[in-house]
């Protein structure tokens, strides 16, 4: 079986899926629900889409910026 040529949308995606892997992505939103004014449902939704190496690396950092403080409640 003959390899297929790389056409050069399938190339930026997977070089845009590579780059979002080793950067990190952070998606966030809310939506509420409410009939007649009144609230019902409040949804927050944060979504972080990284490599387990990008997500490890993103979580030390953290720890190291984290005041003295924060060190403590941990």
């Amino acid at each position: 079986m003959e390899p297929r040529p790389i056409d050069k949308d399938q190339l930026a995606l997977s070089e845009l899926l590579d780059r979002a892997l080793n950067k990190g992505v952070v998606l966030w939103g809310d939506a509420t629900i409410s009939v007649a004014g009144v609230d019902l449902v409040y949804v927050g939704l944060k979504v972080l889409l990284a490599s387990v190496d990008t997500a490890q690396g993103l979580k030390q950092d953290a720890r190291a910026t984290a005041p003295a403080d924060m060190d403590a409640a941990r």
